[in-house]
């Protein structure tokens, strides 16, 4: 069956797409793809012009006027926010008197969570072919407008890309821990060396030595007073780490009002004041560990809020997955794995395209051999 023909545009805001159109072409409940937080980013002006998130959203519309197909596409000035590194092609470029910025970015700005990028109506047919043809039209608009290059950031599935040519593959690693039908968090344990599990106890420990509890709150449990508390220790987090703060306070209460179900807070207190916090995001699989910070320097109490409270919440929800964010070979020796990213690319200027394609099968290598390696330190037995 040949899909009908149907009309795309490039959108300069999310908020002038429907809702539910533009969810229905999400194939899962993956959070970040929904309209509701890429809306919040864009209305709390985290992602706008101003931050070198400019939209430019791919959609593709029925006879109907409906939205069938979708991509969320972003102008960028800079490569900030992305966690796919490509500032030495940036440098390359303009040590040879060629502007690499603008480009086009198909990302989740500030967020390094794999998914689709192309999305499609759950009525479509032929996907394959679809995702094609949307992915040439992306590729003919890169190539008319002023931009120097089109990338997808995280991809789901490499192998639904490589048939395009014109396409480069980057790999990259993250570290994910998978939850092996876990009736309890020391079944995990269980499941380590004797040195490992000796470590992650004694870590677990931060919490009676400063007599501290933690609360687990979902969804309509969260309150804007949490809310508030965590944006503060967020402010403490990034201000010490990267000397900015990328998402206003604002996007954080727009999710609180319209995204709620989707939050995972955990918060550390001492009696009734609140320590610290960390933020996640849930899907029916996944926990996607995301942001985190405390208003005192407790030891060890970052791995208690984002790795050790995941694990336990994944295997009491039965959630199959978690995503603790980019990097960090430290996730590791408590017991997420190095996992494999994969982004793809575009390069308009052909001789760079050549120069880039050599690199990445060079670093290719390279990161399949890290891999290996970290592999044989793997905590478990």
């Amino acid at each position: 069956m040949i899909s009908p023909k149907c009309d795309f545009e490039f959108c300069t805001s999310i908020s002038k797409l429907d809702k539910d159109e533009w969810n229905s072409c999400i194939q899962d409940d993956h959070p970040f793809l929904q309209h509701e937080f890429l809306l919040a980013l864009e209305i709390s002006k985290s992602a706008c012009n101003k931050t070198g998130w400019q939209p430019y959203h791919y959609v593709e519309k029925d006879k109907n006027n409906k939205i069938i197909a979708a991509c969320p596409i972003y102008i960028k000035n800079h490569s900030f926010g992305e966690y796919i590194f490509d500032h030495a092609w940036a440098d390359a470029y303009h040590k040879y008197g060629l502007s690499y910025y603008p480009k086009l970015q198909s990302a989740i700005p500030f967020t390094p969570v794999t998914g689709e990028r192309i999305i499609l109506n759950n009525n479509i047919n032929q996907k394959n072919i679809k995702k094609s043809e949307i992915l040439n039209n992306i590729i003919n608009e890169a190539s008319k407008i002023n931009v120097s290059s089109l990338h997808f950031n995280f991809i789901s599935n490499p192998s639904d890309w490589v048939h395009n040519q014109k396409i480069m593959i980057r790999q990259g690693i993250q570290f994910h821990w998978k939850n092996n039908n876990y009736n309890s968090f020391d079944e995990f344990l269980d499941t380590l060396s004797s040195r490992k599990r000796k470590q992650i106890k004694k870590e677990r420990l931060c919490l009676k030595n400063h007599n501290l509890k933690v609360k687990t709150l979902y969804g309509s449990e969260i309150k804007e007073d949490h809310m508030d508390f965590f944006y503060k220790c967020y402010l403490n987090t990034t201000t010490k780490k990267w000397g900015s703060s990328y998402l206003t306070k604002k996007f954080f209460f727009e999710l609180l009002n319209s995204f709620n179900k989707k939050i995972l807070l955990i918060i550390a207190l001492d009696g009734e004041k609140k320590i610290g916090a960390a933020i996640n995001f849930l899907s029916k699989s996944h926990l996607y560990g995301r942001l985190w910070g405390s208003k005192y320097n407790i030891p060890f109490l970052h791995f208690e809020l984002c790795y050790y409270q995941a694990i336990e919440y994944a295997i009491n929800n039965n959630i199959k997955i978690v995503e603790a964010g980019a990097q960090g070979e430290h996730k590791l020796q408590r017991g997420y794995m190095p996992s494999k990213t994969w982004s793809a690319h575009w390069i308009k200027d052909q001789q760079f395209s050549r120069a880039i394609k050599n690199f990445l099968n060079q670093e290719s290598q390279i990161l399949n051999t890290e891999k290996e390696n970290l592999e044989k330190f793997s905590p478990y037995k």
